[in-house]
């Protein structure tokens, strides 16, 4: 079978679920991707109660962690052994093999499916009701879970041959998340083809139970994700090089301004995109055909579209407050009154849009832009500006001008194209190679995004945002302005690995935290053993007495985190993600954290002042996710972050938006 039929076939499984039961359209799906079997054993009623009463006779599964009130309805479809491998391996029937399910048979995937009541659950939530479920079988088990409009396809890591109970056989949950019955993502049914029998075949060789397990593990390896988004952004960042043109203040030569320009370019763009799946940003924006109903002359040679859409979005909307009753008109098109010396009233002020000559309907561009959010992160604000020295000089970096004389030019084909090869032979030293790019937009679709940071024990196989980080970095470290060369070693940038960084993260709180315990406690026994497993991935109770608690949590909170070198903020955002991670095992309702946030509050002098702070943290506490008000305080009073290249600092402030955002 075609690559092609199998994707369609994948696609109408997927639109079964909208009208067929789970059962069928389950198995269904799982056929069309080459996976099937008759060792199957359907639960009647299909009920939490029932898979309980077959499975968990020994009451393994704790009801609140596998959240089992959320569940509507539980199937199990089949299990998948060697035996069924090797027959598809030999393009055997698949039923030839023995029919009956084997239990304790430790090489081999049992295939569930649970519909859930509401339409949204969290990546952690999938992931919890995963590690129950698993904790019940000495086997691995897949979950389908049906939630809503959507689906979200649950694998874990086992170590294979070694149940223990002693020991943590359960490792990585990935998940597949939220995958539109109706509409599905592009990036989704690409990652559904890699994993078929198809597919998988093609790349390894799958003779055995232990051939799959790995291969599945290697095609949802999320850095060769980001490996493949890299590349493909850097290919286009060199052949954009040599296509556009920015103000000549942004750089001594055309080959620096153009590098330094788009690696900001590329960095501010990446940022929108993980607000917009937040659902922050209109999807229209982005879509070729609404952008050519909007602007006048879209799709020509000229930057109709990066003056017109991008910079207004990055200045005059991310840049600038929203209106409001006290402000109604914050986010406008500038007037063209002129002043003294033929200068408009409005000139050199950025947070006002410009090019309202491009647009078709200016009213309507303006109501695409007043839903977006104001975030004043430092990435977005526009860099030109009055000379210190000679306040008549103009010193234009962005070129956010629409005057006839403005230099700038980025080609709308750079954002919508389709593929095609060119040479960049000279950048990477190949000899006769063709490389493929296509329009910057066009990639961004083709994958799909996630705001939530992956984290060692669960990740969704999506493009998260340390990708910021990666993107920035190494862009930054492939030119250097001043000899045209690898800048690795004269700025010193460098992505630390999400792996450095949990140690890093890890042994530094140790050591900060049994410090504090011990000069507290000095009879307190096991002091790093325990906080090794208090920071340890796992569900299971922290082993400290009440007033350890308030020892740490009073540290946690009097705790002063500063990264020299913060990049793009992977230690920042490792050591944030840890520390709410420790919190919500200390306190898990947040009323000691609340506790110490409203008693720093209470010691402001100034009564008014004092009753709003008092009023904020309420509303921070008491109308987002529990992890909200964790992450808030500790970015206010806990973390800091310098690095020598100011962008960088505004990534990993805006990193931390977004995770704010994600509660």
């Amino acid at each position: 079978m075609s690559e092609f039929e199998i994707k369609q076939r994948v696609q109408d499984s997927l639109k079964a679920f909208s009208h067929e039961p789970v059962y069928p359209a389950a198995l269904s799906l799982f056929r069309s991707l080459g996976y099937q079997s008759q060792k199957q054993l359907q639960l009647s009623p299909n009920t939490a109660e029932n898979f309980l009463s077959q499975f968990d006779q020994a009451g393994r599964i704790k009801p609140e962690q596998a959240q089992i009130r959320e569940w509507q309805s539980v199937d199990f479809l089949f299990q998948l052994t060697g035996d069924e491998i090797q027959a598809s391996a030999k393009n055997l029937s698949l039923f030839e093999s023995n029919k009956k399910v084997n239990n304790q048979l430790i090489q081999s995937y049992l295939f569930f499916a649970i519909r859930l009541k509401n339409s949204y659950y969290n990546r952690s939530d999938l992931a919890a009701i995963t590690r129950a479920v698993n904790r019940i079988f000495p086997m691995p088990v897949l979950i389908l879970f049906v939630h809503g409009p959507t689906l979200t396809l649950s694998i874990i890591n086992r170590r294979l041959h070694k149940w223990d109970e002693s020991k943590d056989v359960l490792e990585k949950v990935t998940l597949i998340k939220d995958i539109q019955f109706s509409k599905p993502h592009r990036a989704h049914i690409e990652i559904l083809y890699d994993l078929s029998s198809e597919a998988l075949q093609q790349k390894y060789p799958l003779t055995s139970f232990v051939d799959l397990h790995n291969a599945w593990q290697k095609t949802l390896d999320s850095s060769e994700l980001n490996k493949s988004f890299y590349q493909k952004v850097a290919n286009w960042y060199f052949w954009a090089c040599n296509e556009v043109k920015f103000p000549r203040d942004a750089g001594k030569d055309k080959k620096t301004r153009n590098a330094v320009s788009l690696i900001r370019l590329i960095t501010r763009l990446i940022f929108v995109w993980f607000v917009k799946e937040k659902g922050l940003i209109p999807e229209d924006l982005f879509d070729q055909r609404k952008v050519a109903e909007l602007l006048k002359g879209f799709g020509q040679k000229e930057s109709v579209y990066y003056k017109a859409i991008l910079q207004n979005l990055f200045f005059a909307t991310l840049n600038t407050e929203m209106n409001s009753p006290q402000k109604p008109d914050s986010r406008r098109f500038r007037s063209r009154t002129n002043q003294p010396r033929g200068r408009d009233q409005h000139y050199m002020v950025h947070n006002l849009y410009r090019y309202r000559d491009y647009f078709k309907d200016p009213s309507r561009a303006l109501e695409f832009f007043s839903t977006v959010p104001f975030l004043n992160g430092g990435l977005f604000e526009c860099l030109d500006s009055f000379d210190e020295e000679n306040p008549e000089k103009v010193v234009r970096i962005d070129g956010f001008s629409d005057r006839p004389d403005n230099e700038i030019d980025v080609p709308d084909y750079l954002f919508f194209s389709d593929e095609k090869t060119v040479d960049l032979n000279e950048v990477y030293g190949t000899r006769n190679k063709r490389y493929k790019v296509r329009g910057l937009i066009n990639i961004f679709e083709s994958y799909k995004f996630t705001i939530n940071e992956n984290t060692p024990i669960e990740e969704e196989i999506a493009l998260d945002p340390e990708l910021l980080g990666r993107v920035f970095e190494n862009l930054l470290a492939s030119y250097n302005p001043e000899t045209e060369s690898t800048a690795r070693k004269q700025t010193g940038s460098f992505y630390t690995p999400r792996e450095i960084v949990n140690y890093m993260v890890d042994e530094s709180l140790i050591a900060y935290l049994k410090t504090k315990l011990e000069s507290a406690l000095p009879a307190a026994a096991n002091a790093e053993d325990r906080l090794r497993h208090l920071l340890a991935y796992n569900d299971q109770p922290h082993q400290f007495t009440p007033a350890e608690v308030d020892i740490l949590i009073n540290a946690i909170d009097n705790v002063k985190i500063l990264d020299p070198a913060c990049g793009s903020g992977a230690f920042p955002m490792g050591i944030l993600h840890k520390l709410v991670f420790i919190l919500a095992k200390l306190d898990p309702g947040n009323q000691r954290w609340k506790a110490k946030q409203i008693a720093k509050a209470a010691e402001i002098p100034d009564a008014t002042v004092r009753e709003r702070v008092i009023e904020d943290i309420e509303q921070a506490f008491g109308k987002n996710e529990l992890d909200y008000g964790r992450k808030l305080y500790l970015i206010e009073n806990c973390i800091y972050g310098v690095d020598i290249q100011p962008i960088a600092g505004q990534i990993a402030k805006l990193r931390c938006f977004i995770s704010l955002v994600v509660d």
